[in-house]
């Protein structure tokens, strides 16, 4: 077993690697440049579209624009917003805090590329529901019909054996069994229940629970953070140069940090950014595919503040706690790491503090798990046809219900790697449709102009 998992640690670290952090960045980088700063200009617009009341419910599509952003934003706020930012900087020190704002820059770039390309290239499926995502615009697209099945076979192992069921279960039944004393099993089987009772309602059911819970456990972690670091007030100055001197010089060793030079900062705050936000994995615009909408340079706009929510917003919250109590140099790692920078950050009630990080971290997971769930489902229906997402609807509830007594480090490194490789094959479809992208882009803010004449 120990031989086992050394050779899928090497091949974890060659996948998630420079070449691939190199590429995630690289494509933003590139997009950014493309679209004349469109993360930054547009995104008055981009919040504008997200959160209004959507014009066009009339139009083809599964569920509104804000359900669809609110799917993909269950996915993607999770663990990653907890344990992933306490990570990045136990390894990278305070500085890997400004490259995950970096990788989340860039990133929006990618993101709205992603959505932009998710509607453009939809279809209908069999049960006449909308289906989409990089499986599609890569093979109608791109024309590569072998690169599109590998990413629907990469993502379908994901939804399975990874970010969808282990991983997040874990972290719930843990922290609740911690917290609250329930023992793991009957933590374990009412997740099941509860993502039976979502999930095979299929996309609508999903987006109706994502709509409700993703907002509400968003707003309450971030008004959470802000009362730590009001608290803290005198310490955010410190901890704002803190970040900003550790992007760019070698942290020291302090307490129990064993220090970190710039390209270890640089590289954990994009890694752990890339896997919160999931700008480029080709996650997302699955779930954007479904949008009731006839732009998909609209879609584009509101797929990308999904980035600016989960890192931008929620991560740095996470951050600045961590840095501002001084809790990120201690011996603590993950979750606990977390749970004690909220103690500490509010330690005239330090029960609070700690039920935030719990309770947060319950909501967050759940809702990865239900949003994971839909993605290896339109992942399943591509390989094989609307005939394989009930079965699959049933293993992913049984994979649940197990992931609470399955703690084997060997699949949650296989669930790493394969969640890099999908990124791969999404990656070459949006700079190889960069043309298309710009085009959309061009044409749309053109007529949009010519509309306010």
């Amino acid at each position: 077993m120990s031989k086992l998992l050394e050779v899928l640690n090497s091949i974890d670290s060659i996948v998630w690697g420079p070449p691939l952090l190199i590429l995630l960045m690289g494509t933003g980088i590139y997009l950014t440049i493309r679209l004349g700063l469109l993360q930054v200009l547009k995104l008055p617009l981009a919040l504008k579209y997200a959160f209004r009341k959507d014009a066009e419910l009339d139009e083809e599509g599964d569920i509104s624009s804000f359900g669809a952003l609110c799917t993909a934003l269950s996915a993607t706020i999770g663990t990653g917003n907890i344990v992933g930012v306490a990570t990045a900087i136990k390894l990278g020190g305070p500085g890997a805090l400004f490259w995950m704002w970096m990788a989340a820059f860039v990133g929006m770039a990618t993101k709205y590329a992603e959505g932009l390309l998710a509607i453009k290239y939809r279809v209908v499926d069999e049960n006449g529901q909308m289906a989409g995502g990089p499986m599609y615009y890569i093979e109608r697209g791109l024309g590569s019909k072998w690169l599109a099945k590998m990413f629907a076979i990469f993502g379908v192992g994901v939804a399975l054996f990874g970010i969808g069921t282990f991983a997040q279960v874990n972290s719930i039944t843990e922290s609740v069994n911690i917290s609250f004393n329930i023992p793991v099993g009957v933590t374990g089987i009412v997740i099941a229940i509860l993502t039976a009772m979502v999930t095979l309602g299929g996309i609508k059911s999903i987006s109706a629970v994502s709509e409700k819970i993703v907002p509400f456990m968003a707003i309450s972690y971030i008004v959470g953070s802000i009362a730590i670091l009001i608290v803290n007030a005198g310490a955010l100055p410190e901890t704002i140069k803190m970040v900003i001197e550790g992007a760019f010089t070698t942290t020291a060793a302090a307490g129990g940090f064993a220090g970190a030079t710039v390209m270890l900062a640089l590289r954990s705050g994009v890694a752990r950014g890339v896997f919160s936000n999931e700008s480029g994995l080709g996650s997302a615009p699955i779930a954007a595919a479904a949008a009731k909408t006839k732009s998909c340079v609209r879609q584009g706009l509101i797929s990308m503040t999904g980035t600016f929510i989960d890192t931008i917003i929620v991560c740095t919250m996470t951050g600045l706690v961590l840095i501002s109590t001084g809790v990120w140099s201690s011996d603590l790692k993950g979750a606990a790491m977390t749970n004690a920078a909220f103690r500490t950050g509010l330690s005239s009630m330090p029960f609070v503090g700690e039920m935030i990080v719990t309770i947060g971290l319950i909501f967050f997971a759940f809702t990865s798990i239900i949003g994971w769930n839909y993605y290896g489902e339109r992942c399943m229906a591509y390989l094989v046809g609307v005939k394989g997402i009930k079965p699959y609807r049933i293993v992913y509830i049984a994979l649940v219900a197990l992931g609470a007594f399955i703690k084997l480090e060997v699949i949650w490194i296989i669930a790493d790697i394969v969640n890099g490789l999908m990124a791969i094959p999404n990656l070459i479809a949006i700079v190889g449709l960069s043309g298309i992208i710009i085009n959309e882009t061009k044409q749309y803010f053109k007529e949009l102009q010519q509309d306010k004449k």
